[in-house]
């Protein structure tokens, strides 16, 4: 998995859909939701995550880029890629799936 923001370009937003899908591709799948302007410092996870916005939007701080994800929107997170995360004026929902990394070849 490369650091990648999918931009969407489908219609309407369906949760339940995108759940599935990210299901699918083999990821743990939770919602979550961010108030106006909530912020996260920068930290790192141990396995990769993909981020699919739902409602409102969020900026993510990943190797000197500001990756902003608006409803539909996907961030593809590689496992141990520092990132920050700013919720927008509106606040963010987003499904967030966790998949484990693969151990040895």
């Amino acid at each position: 998995m490369k650091l990648e923001l999918i931009a969407w370009t489908g219609g309407p937003i369906d949760g339940a859909a995108l759940r599935a899908r990210l299901e699918s591709e083999g990821f743990s799948v939770w919602q979550w939701s961010d108030a106006p302007g909530a912020d996260y410092t920068p930290h790192q996870h141990d396995h990769d995550e993909s981020l699919w916005v739902v409602a409102g939007d969020i900026t993510f701080g990943a190797l000197g880029q500001d990756l902003l994800l608006r409803a539909g929107d996907r961030l593809m997170l590689p496992a141990g890629t520092v990132h920050t995360a700013r919720a927008g004026v509106e606040g963010a929902t987003y499904l967030i799936g966790e998949r484990e990394q693969a151990v040895g070849c």
